[in-house]
């Protein structure tokens, strides 16, 4: 899910890591400071201040391991959590019996 929604976000992305080891495999995305005050979407954790995640050296985008999928550039690190949250609920698509609004 979270390869789906880097992918629908494209440019939109900002820094962006991959753990394949943690836990059936983690995808990071960095957000504002306080994001994750508000953030309660499906089948997603936010991250608190405090919690530590493994960052890959600058160049590594190959694991094993942690790796970036998309490195910090001129963007920055940050990824506008209304993006992310339109391109998670995108890539899970509808739910049976919910229509998409037109």
């Amino acid at each position: 899910m979270g390869l789906s929604a880097l992918a629908i976000l494209g440019p939109r992305c900002a820094a962006a890591i991959e753990d394949p080891l943690a836990s059936s495999g983690v995808l990071y995305f960095f957000t504002p400071p306080g994001t994750s005050d508000t953030w309660s979407v499906e089948n997603t954790r936010a991250l608190t201040p405090g919690t530590t995640i493994p960052v890959p050296p600058a160049r590594r985008t190959e694991g094993p391991g942690a790796h970036w999928r998309v490195c910090p550039g001129e963007k920055g690190w940050l990824t506008d959590p209304g993006a992310l949250e339109a391109a998670i609920g995108d890539a899970f698509g509808p739910r049976v019996g919910e229509e998409r609004p037109a």
